[in-house]
């Protein structure tokens, strides 16, 4: 790729604020090792009329895990000399452990730490302190699929990640950032700010949305090798000039971190050492995204066109489509259009994660709501496809191949019940595997869970009939962002029809079984 489209770029640049509403942001791109568009727009803080600039200093939040793969490359070497080291962290766990490449790569197969908080009875700004990650941790059990053999994202991964590093070198994770990361990149500002009650610069992160308004966001997480790390956009471009600086040097941080993964069996994966492979916009590219409530953050790098973008917003609309969106308008990229979607939509059950798969179309195409976050498809030939995602019908059955994620899923399709009578699930349920508890209350026509464990009693949310015996569990606010948001639960009874267990899970933590207490 030799031509950018400039104007282009400086229209879709320019049209941010208004497509992706909010109090503030920046936003930026790096086109053969120069600074070529710029923008800061809004407030750091509407109340005090404190402009955003290029300056101020933003949580880039999960973009921080591939500073810490690169320190532990940089300052530790092979990831495998501290191997023998994970078992410290996952004591009761049952079963094959991960290598720390394992870990590096969302290939462990661990349940995310801050999905269980919301098992573990936290509540979304409550203060939760760096001494409450470890013990948290060391209650896994069990995971996800073997180590190396498939693709979870998985937050506490980096988090022992960064404890090894500490141990490994003697110094603090903050202090080698700056020495091997920070100082060489130019990255004057950035810093780690671990407690998210104290934002760098006293920047305001909102929740809301221009439908119902804005308001602070309280943070209380302190995280560390996961997320934490807070960069101004000048920072930030500093970071994208570097890496094409360093492009042609094979032992450079970016190079070795942006190497191709792949999983146990050979099969290539999309994310390794922090960095996740894709296609956007009709290019690969490496990158992150990062969010906390109240801020977003996305970056990518294309090494074929040696071009770097870079969105940070100050609330929660979707930095990852503004920065795609700039890709896109810089490429001269026009996505094609599919046909017009018929018969897909529906709901069906994925017998081996016990999560709802539900399809809705439009114009436009297919909204799949399965992970974390929605996949956008489009249909074209009777198949639905999108960025690491394909569905197709065989009868009843929605096959679903995310490539990305090295797994296949044959879900049979779930009849959908509107209304049923929770009374008979009520109760007080145990999980052996997080030694913590979930409780259940039906009263006129409504019902709701709590969950009961070492992080205290959690607020109380609601739930609501899919299926025959199954339910969804709504949490729309949590420590972390974006939130679980739907989990899935699933009555299990015995011959004579009486509740015999429960089986919970959202995609970041599946399959935790509940029994009656």
């Amino acid at each position: 790729m030799t031509d950018l489209d400039l104007d282009a770029l400086n229209r879709a640049l320019d049209a941010l604020p208004q497509r992706f509403r909010g109090p503030g942001g920046v936003a930026g791109v790096v086109w053969r090792g120069e600074v070529v568009a710029a923008r800061a727009w809004g407030y750091a803080d509407l109340t005090a009329r404190r402009p955003m600039e290029a300056a101020t200093r933003l949580p880039i939040c999960s973009i921080s895990k591939q500073f810490t793969c690169a320190v532990l490359l940089d300052a530790v070497g092979d990831p495998a000399r501290l191997d023998a080291r994970v078992a410290a962290f996952l004591p009761a766990f049952d079963g094959p452990l991960p290598t720390v490449r394992q870990l590096c790569d969302n290939q462990s197969g661990l349940r995310d730490y801050w999905a269980l908080t919301v098992l573990q009875g936290a509540e979304a700004s409550q203060t939760f302190r760096r001494e409450d990650a470890l013990p948290l941790i060391a209650r896994m059990k069990t995971g996800h699929f073997p180590p190396g053999t498939a693709y979870s994202y998985c937050n506490c991964n980096f988090r022992i990640v960064s404890e090894l590093i500490e141990a490994e070198t003697g110094r603090a994770l903050p202090d080698l950032y700056a020495e091997r990361i920070f100082g060489p990149a130019g990255m004057a500002t950035a810093e780690l700010t671990s407690d998210t009650r104290h934002p760098a610069d006293a920047v305001v992160g909102y929740e809301g949305s221009d439908a119902t308004g804005f308001f602070p966001a309280d943070n209380g997480i302190y995280w560390i090798g996961d997320a934490g790390i807070s960069a101004s956009l000048r920072d930030m471009l500093a970071y994208e000039r570097w890496i094409d600086a360093t492009r042609e040097d094979e032992a450079s941080l970016y190079r070795r971190i942006s190497v191709p993964p792949g999983y146990a069996d050979g099969t290539p994966a999309s994310y390794g050492y922090g960095l996740s492979h894709e296609t956007v916009a009709g290019v690969r590219v490496t990158g992150h995204g990062g969010a906390l409530r109240g801020f977003r953050a996305q970056r990518f790098h294309t090494a074929d066109a040696r071009l770097s973008v870079v969105v940070m917003f100050n609330h929660e609309a979707s930095a990852h489509a503004a920065a795609s969106s700039l890709l896109a308008a810089a490429l001269g990229h026009v996505a094609p259009a599919g046909e017009r979607p018929e018969g897909w939509a529906g709901q069906w059950l994925d017998p081996d994660s016990g999560l709802l798969l539900r399809v809705a179309e439009d114009a436009a195409g297919l909204e799949l709501r399965f992970a974390t976050a929605s996949d956008r498809l489009t249909v074209a030939a009777g198949v639905a496809s999108g960025p690491g995602v394909t569905l197709r019908r065989d009868g009843d059955v929605l096959v679903m191949d995310r490539t990305a994620d090295h797994l296949t899923v044959r879900a049979p399709a779930l009849p959908a019940v509107e209304v049923a009578d929770a009374r008979d699930i009520a109760g007080r349920y145990r999980s052996a595997e997080l030694e913590a508890d979930m409780v259940i209350e039906a009263r006129d026509g409504g019902c709701y869970a709590g969950f009961e464990g070492m992080l205290g009693t959690g607020p109380m949310e609601r739930m609501h009939p899919v299926g025959p015996d199954v339910w969804v569990v709504t949490t729309r606010r949590s420590m972390d962002a974006p939130a679980p948001g739907d989990w899935t639960l699933q009555v299990r009874r015995d011959e004579g029809g009486r509740v015999a267990g429960l089986r919970l899970g959202c995609w970041l933590a599946r399959n935790i079984d509940y029994l009656p207490a």
